[in-house]
């Protein structure tokens, strides 16, 4: 039987921007037959640890984004638009991706920095060094930085 082909998707922002296309990318990677895995480094971290997706938010751009209450605004208009549009909520979308297959993979680096005990991270969410994900990136056929 042939090698499945391997993508790899890189996750470092924690907010809906942020999160939305390394789960949208790494679900139709899996359904597309490939070996799927998604790297949550830096901010990123924040969306595999329990409770950690429904915290997401958007941070509008430029000077909008700095007006008190306005982040908060911005992501419940967001949040509505996602709803709108019947796109599943980021803690669906998760749920989605580990059942299609996609394992979720937390930065050690990042853990280590962080202070993050490994028993606060959403279940069935190893912990991989930077080798450890680099000798999984080097035979990917798609690998994205989102």
């Amino acid at each position: 039987m042939a090698e499945r082909e391997k993508a790899a998707f890189i996750c470092v922002k924690d907010t809906l921007d942020g999160a939305y296309p390394s789960l949208v990318l790494g679900i139709n990677a899996a359904r597309q037959g490939m070996e799927t895995k998604i790297f949550y480094s830096f901010m990123g971290l924040n969306l595999v640890l329990k409770g950690g997706v429904e915290r997401a938010k958007f941070f509008p751009p430029g000077v909008m984004g700095a007006i008190p209450g306005m982040t908060s605004l911005a992501t419940g208009m967001m949040k509505k638009k996602i709803e709108q549009a019947n796109i599943p909520s980021l803690a669906d979308m998760q749920e989605m991706a580990q059942l299609e297959g996609v394992e979720l993979v937390a930065c050690h680096m990042s853990v280590q920095m962080m202070e993050i005990e490994e028993d606060k991270l959403i279940e069935d969410v190893p912990v991989w060094t930077a080798e450890d994900f680099l000798k999984y990136a080097r035979d990917c056929k798609i690998c994205l930085f989102t």
